[in-house]
């Protein structure tokens, strides 16, 4: 398991040697901030590390373990049964920071609060901008789960490459999300209740006038208690196909996490919206017949054993829960096809769900397309969407064994 260890290297504005009597590895102030305590308690039971002595120019190093003492950690007062997808300010933030053709070295964490950039600052200019997105999991006996969360380190980096940015290493990239979140562990939702969501960013934070990459770089990392994406939940979405605006061309950053490729799906979403659709899903911009992914998540296609998705050819993003998703239908005995697939095996499919690390597996209850309406499973789950879902859940929240080896413990 991780502990305090992780943080080191790092430059936080607390001790990293806690006594055998410490009860947290949390800043001493974490304990006195103006929110009301939870009713939720936890009580935890760890195995108290001897740390060796700390030096600023030396990571920490686990020595031995010693014996077991019991923690009590008190939750945030928040409503957690009814806990949306929405952003909430939680204590600490990590920031690291370099200059273009350097390296990024050292970062810190620091209290949550707005950041202060140049006007001419390139990510506001050029949208030179990537983020990320993963959750972190409280298990039954108190302990926190990430998920995968390399993979998203090394996302970050093939985007960073498309984009002209400097970026963390993987190992630099995970150190600083479970720093993160260990900081932030009174906001991570009961287990059942939810999940704390992370987004790690990386921007062109320095002043640039002409098109050009910016001269310094920010990796940034906020973290927010979240429930359900949509606020379906696990029942059924409806969606609509769009054919005119499109979210990704060839040879474009549809591939990758940019920031703009975002913003560009607003418009045909708050369309859909308002019509009463949960989301879009988009075509390829050639043919107009092929499917792409919906706003924020891959898609699926299920017709008798078979699992279809689009495959990965630029356009669309790698999703890790998508990849995911792959591997543990495969596990399950489905077929799994990653190719073309067209508008009108949509429309004929058994079972249609969405994947990402939002959502997770959302089941598709409806298909609009050029005015004519397909529905799925006469409204309720399909069995394949709850099956997947039911796995990966269960593994990303610690239910069952990982024997995928994708799960990262902190304690």
């Amino acid at each position: 398991m991780e502990t305090g260890a992780v943080l080191a290297g790092f430059q936080p504005n607390y001790t990293l040697c806690p006594s055998r009597h410490s009860s947290s590895l949390l800043p001493p102030s974490f304990s006195n901030r103006n929110l009301s305590s939870s009713p939720f308690k936890l009580q935890l039971q760890r195995k108290q590390l001897s740390l060796g002595s700390c030096q600023a120019s030396s990571p920490v190093r686990r020595n031995a373990v010693s014996d077991t003492y019991s923690e009590t950690v008190e939750l945030v007062d928040l409503d957690w049964d009814n806990l949306g997808f929405g952003f909430l300010p939680t204590d600490y933030m990590y920031i690291m920071k370099c200059a273009q053709g350097e390296s990024f070295s050292k970062g810190d964490l620091k209290r949550f609060a707005n950041i202060e950039l140049s006007p001419s600052a390139g990510v506001l200019n050029y949208g030179q901008g990537l983020f990320e997105g993963l959750k972190a999991y409280r298990k039954e006996d108190g302990n926190i789960l990430l998920f995968r969360p390399e993979e998203n380190a090394l996302r970050m980096r093939l985007g960073a490459e498309r984009m002209c940015m400097p970026s963390p290493t993987v190992e630099q990239f995970v150190d600083a999300v479970k720093a993160t979140v260990l900081a932030n562990k009174r906001w991570i939702p009961p287990a059942g209740k939810g999940s704390l969501y992370i987004r790690p960013l990386l921007m062109g934070s320095g002043a640039v006038l002409g098109l050009s990459p910016a001269p310094e770089y920010t990796f940034l990392i906020y973290v927010s208690p979240v429930g359900n994406y949509f606020k379906e939940g696990v029942a059924p979405i409806n969606l609509i196909i769009e054919h005119e605006l499109h979210r990704a061309t060839p040879g474009g950053t549809g591939g990758v996490k940019t920031i703009g490729n975002y913003a560009a799906v607003l418009k045909a979403q708050s369309a859909a919206k308002a019509k009463g659709y949960s989301d879009v899903l988009y075509l390829d911009c050639v043919h107009k017949k092929y499917l792409e992914e919906v706003s924020s998540c891959n898609v699926f296609v299920v017709k008798d054993n078979v699992i279809s998705t689009p495959a990965i050819k630029g356009t669309i993003l790698p999703g890790i829960t998508r990849k995911s998703i792959i591997d543990v239908a495969r596990r399950q005995g489905f077929q799994v096809e990653e190719r073309l697939v067209t508008v009108e095996e949509l429309l004929e499919a058994d079972e249609v769900f969405c994947t990402g690390t939002a959502v997770v597996v959302s089941p598709v209850g409806s298909i609009t397309y050029l005015g004519k309406r397909v529905s799925y499973g006469e409204g309720g789950v399909g069995t394949v969407s709850q099956q997947l879902y039911s796995v990966l859940t269960r593994l990303q929240m610690g239910l069952i064994e990982d024997d995928m080896k994708w799960t990262v413990e902190l304690s």
